[in-house]
């Protein structure tokens, strides 16, 4: 009987070494490329953990995720292993089966809350599917651990702003930038946050920060120009939109602004051509249209202006009362007042507060109309509604309608009923 045992034992060795061997030549056949090869051996061998996990590993490779995962969840029915259980989650990520790969983080940080790495990937996963209380709790227990880690306080600064937390994601923006200055993430959350809040000193201090660390960041660098641009401060403008067209150049953000700048600076030629260059760019954008109207209105092209701001109005589908507000002064250059009064009203249809429509609208019919009947009622309106709105405007509409009040007296006719 102790013969027969020695011999099974040593039968049961010479297999385990076979066994490692043949997986040896596996390996080093997968090392080279080989897979086919490997394949086609690998066919042979019985139902096993190692079988599964080497077969899963190769179509991962070859990025046949889904084919990998099928061996995955092999190997774990044959073993409750944790590499493996790291490597299937991974798969799920990889392939967008979030809450799979939440399931699989969720049961090894149950086993291991010292996997920071696994633990990390989950608290990104929880923002990705929006649960925002869980990711918040997930990045704060990882900045417990290691508070050196800018990330952590970034992450969790994104899913306060999910919540629409604005002081509690500010803060942990701020602690990310803390942690380390040049956290490029946390310093563009910061400029854009500030921005929203009209911050400008801190807006400036962050965006120029980011550019200092990284001077080609198109997000920052299209940040400032916006800044700068909302500011009137034109020729800075210029000095970022060519370095950021000498990155980039001829991207549509780009071209535009150069037509805006260049028009707001009073270069009418110039402006033209960018948003000409602009229209070829993007042929729906009807505001490209608009600013085009306003160009050939400042070089006395009035036919032009009026038909750009015409088929502005025929691409839009937004408050267009700019647009008709421009067909109304283009009309009113040309003398075809009825047409221009039309516009206007079609003006303050689209938008009851643009007071310049409802003034135009009023002065127009002033001067068409030998009754001022109806031009004393737009005045009347415009100053109830705007006396503060422009000073020029208001003093003008209110010396009018003591005009026309006093016309009518001498008259003897009756001005309001």
């Amino acid at each position: 009987m102790k013969q027969i045992a020695l011999f099974l034992l040593f039968v049961g060795f010479i297999t385990f070494s076979e066994a490692q061997e043949n997986y040896e030549f596996i390996d080093s056949l997968l090392l080279k490329g080989r897979y086919r090869e490997a394949f086609t051996l690998l066919d042979s061998y019985e139902e096993s953990f190692r079988k599964n996990t080497t077969i899963a590993s190769v179509h991962y490779q070859l990025d046949k995720t889904e084919k990998a995962i099928e061996y995955y969840e092999k190997a774990l029915k044959l073993k409750d292993d944790y590499r493996t259980k790291v490597q299937i989650g991974r798969a799920y990520q990889k392939i967008r089966k979030f809450r799979k790969a939440i399931e699989v983080y969720e049961e090894i940080i149950q086993g291991d809350s010292q996997n920071l790495l696994i633990k990390y990937q989950l608290g990104k996963l929880y923002i990705t599917v929006r649960k925002a209380n869980k990711a918040i709790k997930t990045f704060g227990e990882l900045y417990a651990v290691d508070k050196t880690n800018p990330n952590y306080s970034y992450q969790k600064g994104v899913a306060y702003a999910m919540k629409k937390k604005r002081d509690p994601m500010i803060n942990s923006f701020l602690e990310a930038y803390r942690i380390d200055s040049t956290h490029l993430k946390s310093l563009y959350r910061l400029a854009t946050s500030f921005s929203k809040l009209h911050d400008i000193d801190s807006t400036f201090l962050f965006l120029n920060k980011g550019l200092k660390v990284a001077p080609n960041h198109m997000p920052l660098n299209q940040l400032k120009i916006t800044e700068l641009y909302k500011q009137g401060r034109y020729k800075e403008t210029l000095v970022v939109l060519e370095h950021m067209d000498s990155i980039s150049p001829q991207q549509l953000f780009t071209v535009d602004m150069f037509g805006r700048v260049h028009y707001n600076l009073g270069n009418y030629k110039k402006a033209k051509k960018f948003f000409e260059k602009s229209k070829e760019l993007d042929n729906d954008n009807h505001k490209t249209l608009t600013y085009l109207g306003h160009v050939e209105m400042k070089l006395g092209n009035f036919r032009k202006a009026y038909f750009n701001y015409m088929f502005a109005t025929r691409l839009g589908s937004e408050q267009l009362d700019e647009e008709y507000y421009g067909m109304g002064m283009a009309s009113l250059s040309r003398e075809e007042m009825v047409e221009a009064m039309t516009m206007f009203e079609k003006a303050l249809q689209e938008n009851v507060y643009n007071h310049k429509a409802l003034y135009q609208l009023a002065k127009t019919a002033d001067d068409y109309y030998k009754d001022k009947k109806k031009a004393y009622r737009y005045y009347d309106k415009y100053l109830t509604q705007f006396d503060r709105k422009d000073a020029g405007l208001t003093a003008y509409a209110q010396q009018r309608m003591k005009e026309i009040k006093k016309d009518y007296f001498i008259r003897g006719e009756k001005l309001e009923e």
